[in-house]
């Protein structure tokens, strides 16, 4: 039977502090952008854990069609991986997959090579990565965003639609002309707990506001992003929230260009990461993190530690430290609406307020 289980707060706060001097090394990361492999050789220079023996394990990556280099998830699972190497002194290498097709390959690529374990970073991956565990049964692997139902598969999850909710809030709160809007990238469970926890966070605040849907089709389509935000921000939306990866870059360059013209201040919130790091303050008003460089360490630690929990699902949500915004959200929020988050947010964790999921 699958064992479900969740990682407590107190848990996710112990690894940060284990690894918070673990840096990132974005050698492979930002010079493989149109390949379909990537291996990072840097040295292991970090003071942390690294022995001989460790030197012996080997991690792989298997990112979605939204790349390596996405200033989203698969870059932050990457980043973590990195760190890991820095500390530890494993071995990490990627493999970037430019459609569906790679996926299975790719993950056998690794599996076959020896890896102590193979991940594979989004939803989409779920069919291969079960279908190359159950032919590898001595195999382990882990996967992003999607239960893989296997005996040596360990599958994390993220309760989106309650981080979505806070930014909902924001949103809210602050939109001007009470419009909003949500852009997704391709329809999934993973996406709607985005979306349907964006719109209750907004209505919940905001009877007044409106927000409008609509989904990109893609994760790897920033020209799309783009132009599906310049329609938006024409039609009076003065904020966006885009779940939808490398497709969600475009939104912020169409908010960027057009505040640097003048004119009605628009916004960008972003996701997974804190894009103000790579977008500036001067466009993203929040974030919903997505803590999947915790996640990835943790069970990465777990292969180093031998305690890899195979079979078993792990769902991060407020309550975990596994969504919620950054610190850097009080650079354009403000202090009463962070507080009104704050509220929320443990309303949320006591179970005062569901939030719906689709």
């Amino acid at each position: 039977m699958k064992k479900v289980f969740k990682l407590s707060l107190v848990m996710m706060l112990a690894f940060m502090v284990i690894l918070a001097g673990c840096g990132s090394d974005n050698n492979n990361a930002s010079g493989d952008t149109g390949t379909n492999t990537g291996t990072n050789t840097a040295a292991n220079t970090g003071s942390g854990e690294a022995t001989a023996e460790n030197s012996n394990i080997k991690i792989g990556m298997v990112t979605d069609v939204g790349g390596v280099n996405d200033k989203s998830f698969n870059q932050s699972a990457w980043e973590a991986l990195q760190a890991l190497e820095k500390e530890n002194g494993i071995k990490v290498q990627y493999l970037q997959s430019k459609s569906n097709a790679d996926y299975e390959p790719n993950l056998n690529q690794f599996v076959k090579g020896g890896f102590a374990l193979t991940w594979g970073i989004g939803f989409s991956m779920g069919d291969s990565v079960k279908k190359v565990a159950l032919e590898n049964p001595d195999a382990k692997l882990a996967i992003i965003d999607n239960v893989v139902e296997a005996p040596n598969v360990e599958s994390v999850t993220f309760a989106e639609n309650e981080g979505s909710f806070l930014v909902g809030v924001v949103a809210g709160l602050t939109t001007k002309s009470n419009k909003v809007a949500f852009i997704g990238g391709m329809e999934s469970p993973v996406i709607k707990r985005f979306e349907a926890g964006f719109k209750a966070g907004v209505a919940a605040v905001n009877a007044n506001a409106k927000v409008t849907v609509t989904y990109a089709g893609a994760f790897d389509k920033p020209d799309t992003g783009k132009s599906l935000a310049a329609t938006l921000y024409n039609a009076g939306n003065d904020i966006i929230f885009p779940a939808a990866g490398a497709t969600g870059n475009g939104v912020f360059n169409e908010a960027k260009s057009r505040n640097k013209a003048g004119g009605s201040k628009v916004w960008v919130i972003g996701v997974d990461k804190d894009q103000s790091l790579d977008f500036g303050d001067d466009v993203t008003l929040t974030s919903m993190l997505k803590r999947v460089d915790e996640a990835v360490k943790v069970v990465s630690k777990q292969v180093i530690d031998g305690t890899f929990k195979g079979g078993t699902t792990t769902v991060l949500g407020l309550k975990d430290n596994g969504v919620g915004l950054p610190e850097t959200s009080k650079a354009n929020v403000s202090a009463d609406i962070l507080a009104k988050v704050d509220d929320y947010k443990q309303q949320i964790i006591d179970g005062k307020i569901t939030v719906p999921s689709e």
